[in-house]
C-alpha cells in the first residue's frame, strides 16, 4: 500500500511536528506526546484532558483549544498513551480547579488513565474520569469489555468542554459528560478494512462486494457481513440499531462520520438517507454535523451518532469553539 510517509516507525513523531506547524494557538510536545492549548491552565476553569491511539485524526489532538479540550495525550497508532504522558498533560493545564479525563472504552486506555488519574492525585491534582461507551454494536470485543466509545466523544468532549468554559466545577463538568454520554449511540459499517503503517496492507479481509456492520475504529469485528448495500439500505439498518437501544424522547444532535477514506459526497448523500429514516421515525433533529471526526486510518465507512439533547445540553453545544478540526461562534 502507498502511503505519505517516511518510515512507520516515525509517522506520529512527523505528524505531531506537522501539527505544531499548522496550529501555533497550540503547544506540541513531540518527544513527550502531549497536545496543550498554548493558553493553558485557564485560571479558575476545570480542565479536560483525552487521548488515545493515534490513526483517529483529528480525534483527539484536533479538539484542543478553546471550548473543547485543554490537552490530548497520542498514543501509537491504534495504542493506547501511556500513564506518563497523560499526567504531564493534567499538570500542564490544572489551574486548581481540577482535571477531567475522558477516557474511550478500550481496554488499554482504561487502565492506563485509571493509572495516571492515581498518578496525578498524587502529585495534588484534583481528577474525575467520564467512560465514553457509545456503540450498540456489539460488546466485549478484541479492545474492549463492554461496548465501545465512538462517536459520541466528540459530543462529550464538546458540550463538557462548553461546561467548563463557563466556570463550572469539577463535579458539574463530570457530571455534564456522564448525560452526555448516556444519551448517545453509535453504529459504524466498513465498506474497506484498514492499513497501519506498520503492516503495509489490511489488517482484515473484507472482499470486493461485501461490508461488515458494526465495524470499530480499529478494524474490530461487527454484527455481520453482508453483500453490498445502498447508502439507504446501510442508513436504515444502523439508525434501526440505534433506535432499538435508544428511543429519543427529546431532539437529537447527528453525527455523521467519515472513516477516513469516505469522500465527502458520499457522506452527504449518507447523511441524506439518516436524515430519511430519522423523519419516518418521528425522530426530531437540531443539530447535524457531516465530515471525517472519528477515523480508523484509510478504512472507508461511515458511522452514525445520535446524542438526545435538552435546551441546556443544546446551548452548550452551540456555544463557542476553536479548535483545530471544529470552530464556530468564534
Amino acid at each position: 500500500m502507498k502511503m505519505l510517509i517516511n518510515v512507520p516507525e516515525t509517522v506520529v513523531a512527523d505528524a505531531l511536528r506537522g501539527m505544531a506547524a499548522a496550529h501555533p494557538d497550540l503547544t506540541v510536545d513531540v518527544e513527550n506526546r502531549v497536545i496543550v492549548r498554548r493558553d493553558a491552565p485557564m485560571h479558575g476553569q476545570v480542565a479536560l484532558v483525552s487521548g488515545g491511539g493515534s490513526g483517529h485524526e483529528p480525534l483527539h489532538g484536533g479538539f484542543v483549544g478553546p471550548g473543547m479540550l485543554s490537552a490530548a495525550c497520542p498514543g501509537e497508532v491504534f495504542t493506547s498513551p501511556v500513564p506518563d504522558q497523560m499526567v504531564r498533560a493534567a499538570a500542564a493545564v490544572d489551574s486548581g480547579a481540577g482535571v477531567l479525563f475522558v477516557v474511550k472504552n478500550y481496554t488499554g486506555d482504561v487502565l492506563n488513565f485509571d493509572m495516571a488519574a492515581e498518578l496525578a492525585e498524587d502529585e495534588g491534582i484534583q481528577v474525575a474520569k467520564v467512560l465514553v461507551n457509545d456503540d450498540v454494536a456489539v460488546t466485549d470485543s478484541l479492545f474492549t469489555a463492554g461496548r465501545r466509545g465512538t462517536g459520541a466523544t466528540l459530543f462529550v468532549e464538546k458540550i463538557a468542554g462548553a461546561a467548563a468554559a463557563e466556570g463550572r466545577p469539577l463535579e458539574q463538568v463530570e457530571a455534564m459528560a456522564r448525560r452526555v454520554n448516556e444519551n448517545s449511540r453509535s453504529f459504524g459499517v466498513a465498506l474497506s478494512a484498514v492499513t497501519t503503517p506498520a503492516k503495509g496492507s489490511p489488517t482484515f479481509d473484507l472482499p470486493d462486494g461485501e461490508l461488515e456492520l458494526g465495524i470499530g475504529i480499529h478494524g474490530e469485528p461487527g454484527r455481520e457481513r453482508r453483500p453490498m448495500m445502498t447508502s439507504g439500505e446501510i442508513a436504515d439498518f444502523a439508525v434501526h440499531a440505534i433506535l432499538e437501544d435508544m428511543p429519543p424522547h427529546n431532539p437529537v444532535l447527528l453525527l455523521v462520520n467519515g472513516m477516513g477514506a469516505t469522500p465527502l459526497l458520499e457522506l452527504y448523500g449518507f447523511n441524506a438517507e439518516v436524515q430519511r429514516v430519522l423523519a419516518e421515525r418521528g425522530v426530531a433533529m437540531v443539530r447535524t454535523l457531516v465530515g471525517n471526526y472519528v477515523t480508523s486510518l484509510d478504512m472507508a465507512g461511515a458511522s452514525v451518532t445520535l446524542c438526545q439533547v435538552d435546551e441546556e445540553m443544546l446551548g452548550l453545544w452551540d456555544a463557542p469553539v476553536r479548535t483545530p478540526a471544529l470552530r464556530w461562534g468564534m
